[in-house]
């Protein structure tokens, strides 16, 4: 018995999460405010589903018992408490809000609700990800010290006017966008940070959001999480490195244009010098992260574990807003 899926937000990462269903789960019921994005992605559907273009209209009317919600970043927090006071089991896109207040009420509304909440950092699940977290539960690389990350694209034409440009609409740019999820896999490996540097610039862009990210992130034992987010990098870029006192791992590509999708392992030899390597690569055409991270939260509910991320989401968003207030992005903080 499949659960029954209603998608609300029917744009690229609508269509990401409906062509990656998972096999424990069938789409119902499609919305979006342009019916006919909604209509034009029912067509990757073989059976007859529910269109809306009222998002109340699908959680009341529709027979979805789990919702997703893809839509702009200011509309996230809205639909997830409305979905929460209807008693639905809920995968929401991150930032999961632009006002970490809002993940807050969401958490005081799931008290006493047997209902799993997740706010969608498929990062956390691709292959490389998963491969790195295995090989430091084997603490093959030693005690961590610090990471390096570097994220970004290089945009497209007429990218400042799209919403992901708007601070209302979008709660900011580079950091909130691409950014999160590598504040998220940071915190991940090294836990919450206690002090941040940073430095946001618009260099590129003519908008009111910033373009590049520079964060150093500092966490207890003095441990470090150096990133980058940009959309002036020009060529799409993922690299992601974790660094220990015996060795290192290196990330590179996430699959598509952003390369193939590699993990390395270099471990120091006792007497150190030319570290000893260990290649494993992932099939660049399976970007399998979106489906992993339904499959999981389905396996989740069946197994009526209602732990959600909704903490640590809180945790990322709080700290980005004040990322933004330090540097002047009032408009985003």
């Amino acid at each position: 018995m499949k659960f029954q899926v209603g998608l609300i937000g029917c744009g690229l990462i609508g269509k990401k999460r409906l062509i990656n269903i998972g096999k424990y789960g069938k789409i119902v019921s499609l919305c979006d405010k342009n019916f006919y994005k909604a209509k034009k992605l029912a067509t990757n559907v073989k059976e007859k589903i529910e269109l809306y273009n009222n998002w109340k209209n699908l959680i009341d009317k529709s027979s979805s018992e789990i919702i997703i919600i893809s839509t702009i970043h200011s509309e996230l927090s809205k639909i997830l408490i409305y979905c929460i006071k209807k008693n639905k089991h809920v995968l929401v896109e991150k930032p999961g809000a632009i006002d970490p207040n809002q993940l807050l009420r969401a958490t005081k509304l799931l008290k006493n609700k047997n209902l799993l909440i997740h706010v969608g950092y498929n990062h956390r699940f691709h292959n490389s990800i998963l491969k790195a977290q295995e090989i430091l539960k084997k603490n093959i690389i030693g005690d961590l010290m610090y990471i390096k990350s570097s994220y970004g694209h290089g945009g497209r034409l007429n990218y400042e006017k799209e919403w992901r440009m708007n601070p209302k609409i979008s709660g900011g740019g580079e950091l909130i966008d691409q950014g999160s999820h590598i504040i998220d896999l940071s915190n991940l490996i090294l836990g919450d940070p206690i002090k941040v540097n940073s430095k946001l610039t618009t260099s590129f862009w003519k908008t009111k959001v910033d373009d590049n990210a520079f964060l150093i992130l500092t966490y207890k034992k003095n441990k470090i999480a150096f990133i980058h987010a940009s959309c002036s990098e020009w060529k799409n870029f993922f690299e992601f490195q974790i660094y220990g006192k015996k060795g290192k791992i290196l990330i590179s590509g996430k699959g598509g244009s952003y390369g193939q999708e590699r993990l390395i392992l270099y471990k120091m030899k006792k007497k150190m010098g030319k570290p000893s390597v260990k290649e494993y690569i992932f099939n660049e055409n399976n970007n399998n992260s979106w489906e992993k991270e339904i499959n999981n939260f389905y396996k989740r509910i069946k197994k009526k574990n209602f732990s959600n991320n909704l903490e640590s989401s809180y945790k990322n968003l709080k700290l980005i807003k004040k990322i933004y207030k330090l540097n002047n992005y009032d408009n985003c903080s």
